[in-house]
This record gives C-alpha cells, sequence and structure tokens, in this order.
C-alpha cells in the first residue's frame, strides 16, 4: 500500500468519527464497527481508540460509562458542544476541498 493512502486514511479518521457522532452517542466498539463498513478506511480498534482517547482530551467528546446487557459497562461516546463546533468546521472545509480538488480533476485553473 502506497504511503500517500496510508497518510490519508490517518487524516480523515478524526473527521469520520466526529461525523458518525453528530447522528448520537456511541460506545468503542459500535463506532469501530461503522467505520469498517468503510472498506478503503482499513480501521482497526488499535486506530479508533487513541483517537476518542485524544477528541475527549481535547474537548471535542463526552464519556458516559453505561451498563452493558451483554458483558461489561460501556463506555459512550457523544460530542461536545465544542466538537459539534468542530465537525461543522471540518464539513464546510471539506466542501470546499472537494470543489477545489473537482476544479483540478477538470483542468479549471481558474
Amino acid at each position: 500500500m502506497s504511503t500517500w493512502v496510508t497518510q490519508l486514511r490517518k487524516g480523515l479518521m478524526e473527521f469520520c468519527i466526529l461525523n458518525l457522532l453528530q447522528h448520537g452517542e456511541s460506545y468503542g466498539y459500535e463506532i469501530l464497527q461503522s467505520l469498517q463498513q468503510i472498506e478503503e478506511l482499513v480501521v482497526t480498534d488499535s486506530t479508533v481508540y487513541p483517537i476518542l482517547s485524544r477528541l475527549r482530551k481535547d474537548g471535542y467528546l463526552k464519556v458516559q460509562v453505561k451498563p452493558s446487557s451483554s458483558g461489561p459497562p460501556r463506555r459512550y461516546f457523544s460530542l461536545t458542544a465544542l466538537g459539534r463546533q468542530r465537525v461543522l468546521e471540518m464539513n464546510h472545509y471539506w466542501g470546499n476541498l472537494q470543489q477545489g480538488i473537482k476544479k483540478l480533476q477538470q483542468g479549471d485553473q481558474s
């Protein structure tokens, strides 16, 4: 696999996690499973859990521990107000970036 693909995947992971959580809270394994549905991301737990931890530390996520009917309690992640603002900013930037790249692909230099 090319280095550029690996770097692109790493850069997209935070973006994908925040977008996923803007639709409601979710626990780690559930987040992992949702992201794994995008085959091109090639997501593992060793990728997702450190990002969740960093996003929580940075104030973008909050965590609630809730009992589980099928094992130990689960840690549910949800966006904070700062996290909601961050995902709005990221989505705005993503839209602009897509437009710019599309122009490059079409040969539109203006």
